[in-house]
C-alpha cells in the first residue's frame, strides 16, 4: 500500500528535522545532563506523544480547522515562537547556563517529565504543518487508503525521530563530560543555541503563510 519511496523520502525528511537543533533536542539534552537518563527517556515519552497528537490530529483534518479558524492557528504559532524566544533568552542571559553544562537543579517527577516534553513539542506549529504540507506529498491516492497511508508515514516519521533523539539522551552524558573539559566550547555552544532559537522565533512569529489546504 505505501510504496518503498514514499517511505525512504519521509525517512530522509524525518533525519533532516531531528538533526537540526530546536526546541525538542535542547530540552532532551537538558533534562538528561541534568537528572540523568531516565529523566530524558520519560520525556523523550512526551515528545513522541506530541507527535503522534500531532500526526493524528492533521490527518483527520488539522489543516483544515487552521483554515477555517486563522485565530487559533496564529495563537498557536505565537506560543511556540513566544517559547523559543524564552529559550533563547535562557541560554543568551548573563550568567545563561550552556545545555550541556552539568546543573544542579531541583528534580522533576516523572509525570512533570513527561508533561514538559509534551508540552514543548506540541508548541511548535511546524510539526503540525511538516504533516500537513509534506508528508502527504509521499501518499499516493491511487493506491487507496489515503488516511492509513498518512498515519503509516507518519508513523515512519516518529520512529526516526524517536531513535535519534533516544541515540541523542544516551550520548548527552559523555558529550557534557567532554565540553566540561572545555570551557570556551561551551560558551560558543550557549551563544550558537541562543542565537539559533531566537532567529527560529523570529522567523516563527513574522512568518505570514497560511497553513496548507487539503482535499
Amino acid at each position: 500500500m505505501v510504496e518503498t519511496s514514499g517511505v525512504l523520502g519521509v525517512v530522509a525528511v524525518a533525519l533532516g528535522m531531528v538533526l537540526t537543533p530546536g526546541p525538542n533536542m535542547i530540552y532532551l539534552v537538558s533534562r538528561s545532563v541534568t537528572q540523568g537518563r531516565r529523566a530524558g527517556i520519560v520525556s523523550l515519552g512526551g515528545v513522541a506523544l506530541g507527535f503522534l497528537v500531532y500526526l493524528v490530529a492533521a490527518n483527520l483534518g488539522l489543516a483544515a480547522v487552521f483554515t477555517a479558524v486563522p485565530e487559533l492557528y496564529l495563537a498557536v504559532k505565537l506560543a511556540g515562537a513566544a517559547y523559543l524566544a524564552h529559550l533563547a533568552w535562557n541560554a543568551l542571559k548573563p550568567g545563561g547556563v550552556p545545555v550541556f553544562a552539568p546543573r544542579d537543579v531541583p528534580h522533576d517527577s516523572p509525570r512533570r517529565l513527561f508533561a514538559m516534553g509534551l508540552t514543548t513539542n506540541l508548541l511548535n506549529p511546524k510539526i503540525a504543518l511538516m504533516y500537513v504540507s509534506l508528508i502527504p506529498q509521499f501518499v499516493d491516492p491511487d493506491a487507496g487508503h489515503v488516511l492509513l497511508q498518512g498515519l503509516v508515514l507518519g508513523s515512519v516519521q516518529i520512529a526516526v525521530s524517536v531513535a535519534v533523539n533516544l541515540a541523542i539522551v544516551l550520548a548527552a552524558g559523555a558529550i557534557a563530560v567532554f565540553l566540561s573539559r572545555r570551557p570556551s566550547w561551551l560558551r560558543v555552544q550557549r551563544y550558537l543555541t541562543g542565537t539559533v532559537l531566537g532567529a527560529l522565533a523570529v522567523t516563527v512569529a513574522a512568518d505570514t503563510s497560511a497553513p496548507a489546504r487539503t482535499g
